[in-house]
């Protein structure tokens, strides 16, 4: 590079593609400018949205030479002019990197708007943190911002063993409603242990029914974790002013009932994560740090790798192979 400009290691594309395409980045080292901080990378955790990012499923901004991944765990190296919550030394996370413009995560520095970074509780392990990240923001927004889940309101979460599904029972659990779940036969003591009064095995001939029996007056907030959207049934099982909760499955087409949704006054609300404003990320970074410092939620298994494998992750994503594993690459390049 021309002028000796001092460079940092990165692992990222140079445009859309696949998988395949994700080798190793040497990228000039990032200065943080006003209302800035520079964060040195500890974990970096790999998520499903990310290989929407890199494969253009998801459309948004992207600047190449680009770092994949968004949520990254570190300690603040330097901040800029105006930033006064941040201290040189402290540990901080953020999951807003590798959309919209923004530098991606997985590098040894990463510059990060203040207002979409925040503090990293005290005596929380970093690569714990880093799995935690995305099903907790994701289960917090689809809880309470989209879902509007109240005390005593009965909650339906389709996938609860899930990482998600996992984490919205606890929330929900959390706010008082009765939460029912939906999940294999073998994950039924886990989900009834986070908070769940019932789980019904998603193998069940008759799911709806067995709904129908607990909630015989209806469902109130329904979130489906699995991706599966059937949308005929969740409106045939909502309450009046029921609200069905859609995060999950980019190419689902589903049958939507019209007429019943609307004579019901239900309302269907999909969200992604990548779409949330600075405002509306503030308050689940919140839920997120009090689920941590509390452990109150836990992914159950990480798969620790290096920074050099983000290319191998997005394949295991993509391919299916680590369903309820959360993968986190390690910027001391030394697995776990």
């Amino acid at each position: 590079m021309s002028g000796g400009a001092e460079m940092v290691r990165a692992v990222g594309v140079d445009r859309l593609g696949t998988a395949a395409e994700i080798h190793r980045l040497d990228l000039p080292r990032p200065r943080c400018g006003p209302g800035q901080v520079l964060l040195r990378v500890s974990a970096v955790a790999v998520n499903h949205v990310d290989t929407f990012v890199r494969s253009g499923t998801y459309p948004t901004a992207l600047r190449f030479p680009l770092a994949v991944g968004r949520d990254a765990v570190g300690i603040i190296e330097a901040t800029g002019d105006a930033v006064d919550d941040f201290v040189v030394g402290q540990g901080a996370w953020t999951n807003s990197l590798g959309f919209a413009g923004r530098p991606g995560a997985t590098a040894d520095l990463v510059v990060v708007d203040a207002e979409r970074a925040y503090p990293l509780p005290e005596g929380v392990d970093p690569v714990v943190a880093a799995a935690a990240l995305h099903p907790c923001a994701t289960a917090a927004l689809a809880v309470d911002a989209h879902g509007g889940l109240g005390r005593g309101e009965t909650v339906y979460i389709a996938g609860g063993a899930g990482n998600v599904g996992s984490a919205a029972i606890v929330l929900a659990a959390s706010r008082g409603a009765r939460v029912l779940a939906s999940a294999a036969a073998g994950d039924a003591g886990y989900c009834k242990d986070l908070g769940a009064e019932a789980v019904i095995d998603y193998r069940d001939e008759d799911v709806a029914g067995r709904l129908h029996e607990a909630a015989p007056e209806g469902i109130d907030v329904q979130i489906d974790t699995s991706g599966r959207n059937d949308l005929e049934t969740a409106v045939g099982l909502a309450a009046p002013r029921g609200r069905i909760v859609v995060l999950s499955g980019p190419a689902s087409a589903p049958v939507l009932p019209v007429g019943e949704l609307y004579m019901r006054d239900a309302s269907v609300r999909g969200f992604a994560i990548s779409n949330a404003t600075v405002d509306e990320l503030a308050r689940p970074a919140h839920t997120v740090n009090t689920m941590l410092t509390e452990r109150s939620w836990e992914p159950r298994h990480i798969l620790r790798r290096p920074l050099a494998d983000a290319g191998w992750a997005h394949e295991q994503l993509e391919a299916g192979a680590v369903r309820g594993t959360r993968i986190v690459l390690l910027a001391s390049e030394t697995p776990g």
